[in-house]
């Protein structure tokens, strides 16, 4: 028996009057035609009232309570691109490089405007890598990942450091180790701050994570990408927003052990691999981004092939559908969507693939919002053991699904886990 967890991010919506969605709307005939053979129910990644990142609604809906496991994001994108932190004396957070005006330092664009070139990206952290910090105390590791993204560690020579600090970028707050996003966000550059001012490892932290982020600010501005950028009329990548500081990474059962079953994992971006390489999956790697959907799809779907001839539950995680949602892009989120269908879901149904397939979003992300949300995700199983429901996959059908409500997502693995393989 093998089960295909294929996570669409950021694909649950928030129904309009009509009860319509991206999910909804999209021409998904492939994925339409096995959800009418599975099971569908919804759940809540976090827990009522809670819209989660991407990484804790990943380490949830694998089985691990964030609550209980999460040790901040930063850690997690340090490890999916090859960066072990020494715990105690770095810290790790997860960046972008993004636009403010210089002055009043009132964020214009959080994401540079989705323009910045992984090798524009790559420029610019080679001029603020290395950066020496606090008189020669600490120092500062810069390393960009895709497009705008970026990881940045804090590190001292001697001293102790912490994770327990805030965000400088304003769209997302930190709720104990949790960060989630705010909605209507202030524009303003906000200070890291330690949570605890008495804690003199997070002050000391936030000191020199603020003065990292002042001496880029001076960099970056001149740096010749970012004049080249301005000569053509684009925003300009001119500050570094840094959030979800972590000093360690989740000391967690492996997941293998946890279920009794090999996990493996197909996933696209630093933070997905991070998480599969902390819980101990086999990690199938893919490098193909900006390319055509056709290529990078059909890649994914090569990579999860060769990885569930090796595994019991390959764990893919696709990311299209959710920058369209940030972007409110009602449109491109459809056709993100139809894409994943066309070219990776349609494969699947070409080679009469009959193995048990689980389909969920790791939290919604509603394009009129243009941000995470704390709405109900649906869910679909479908496997020879599971009674059929015959509803199409949308956030509406997923109320009516016999699946019901999992009321947190770290439910949700356990209850398959009995389901498909027990």
């Amino acid at each position: 028996m093998k089960l295909l967890f294929l996570v669409l991010d950021g694909a649950a919506d928030r129904p309009n009057e009509r009860g319509e969605t991206p999910l909804s709307m999209a021409k998904k005939p492939n994925l339409d035609s096995l959800s009418v053979k599975g099971a569908l129910g919804f759940h809540y990644p976090l827990g009522v009232g809670r819209a989660p990142e991407s990484d804790a609604a990943v380490l949830s809906i694998l089985g691990y309570d964030p609550d209980k496991y999460y040790t901040g994001r930063g850690p997690l994108e340090a490890l999916g691109v090859g960066y072990s932190i020494r715990e105690g004396v770095e810290v790790a957070f997860r960046a972008n490089f993004a636009t403010i005006d210089p002055e009043s330092r009132v964020i214009i664009d959080r994401r540079v405007g989705r323009s910045l070139e992984s090798w524009e990206a790559r420029e610019l952290a080679k001029a603020v890598d290395g950066m020496e910090l606090g008189g020669g105390l600490g120092y500062a590791r810069v390393i960009a990942t895709i497009g705008h993204r970026a990881v940045v560690v804090i590190g001292v020579k001697s001293g102790r450091l912490s994770g327990d600090v805030t965000n400088n970028d304003p769209a997302y707050a930190r709720v104990g180790k949790v960060s989630v996003a705010v909605p209507n966000p202030d524009k303003m550059l906000a200070q890291v701050r330690p949570l605890n001012p008495q804690d003199k490892a997070a002050s000391l932290t936030a000191r020199l994570a603020n003065e990292f982020v002042d001496k880029a600010i001076n960099i970056l501005k001149d740096h010749p990408i970012n004049r080249e950028r301005a000569g053509k009329g684009k925003l300009q990548a001119n500050v570094i927003l840094i959030r979800d500081a972590g000093d360690s990474l989740p000391k967690v059962t492996p997941i293998n052990q946890l279920y009794g079953l090999k996990f493996g994992a197909v996933a696209e971006m630093p933070v997905e691999r991070g998480i599969a390489r902390a819980l101990g999956m086999d990690v199938e790697e893919v490098k193909l981004y900006d390319a055509p959907k056709d290529e990078v799809l059909g890649e994914r779907f090569e990579a999860t092939m060769k990885l569930l001839d090796r595994v019991d539950v390959a764990y893919v995680h696709l990311k299209g559908p959710d920058e369209p949602g940030h972007d409110g892009d009602l449109n491109g989120k459809i056709k993100a969507i139809e894409d994943i269908d066309a070219y990776y879901v349609a494969k699947l149904v070409r080679e009469n693939w009959d193995e048990s397939l689980l389909v969920t979003s790791d939290h919604a992300t509603p394009w009129i919002l243009k941000a995470h949300s704390d709405d109900p995700v649906p869910i679909m199983l479908k496997s020879s053991r599971v009674k059929a429901d015959g509803l199409t996959l949308s956030e509406v059908n997923a109320a009516k699904g016999s699946l019901g409500k999992f009321e947190y997502g770290w439910l949700i693995m356990r209850r398959v886990r009995e389901m498909v393989f027990d």
